[in-house]
């Protein structure tokens, strides 16, 4: 009981509540926008857009 009187009575106690939170608000904001990024359809590159290689961003044959 003592210890969670501490937590939630001393600065370092809420300061340390407010430091988790914190941590976990970012995992799930960094979790769903990964998770939305891998589900996107690539983009083409701009820089490689004009080059001809059969279909394929490859450099020109020399």
């Amino acid at each position: 009981m003592k210890l969670l009187n501490d937590l939630f009575s001393t600065d370092y106690g809420l300061m340390s509540i407010i430091g988790i939170g914190f941590m976990l608000c970012m995992a799930a904001f960094f979790l769903r926008m990964f998770l939305v990024k891998m589900n996107e359809p690539p983009t083409p590159n701009p820089a490689t857009a004009g080059r001809a290689g059969n279909g394929k961003n490859l450099p020109p044959a020399r």
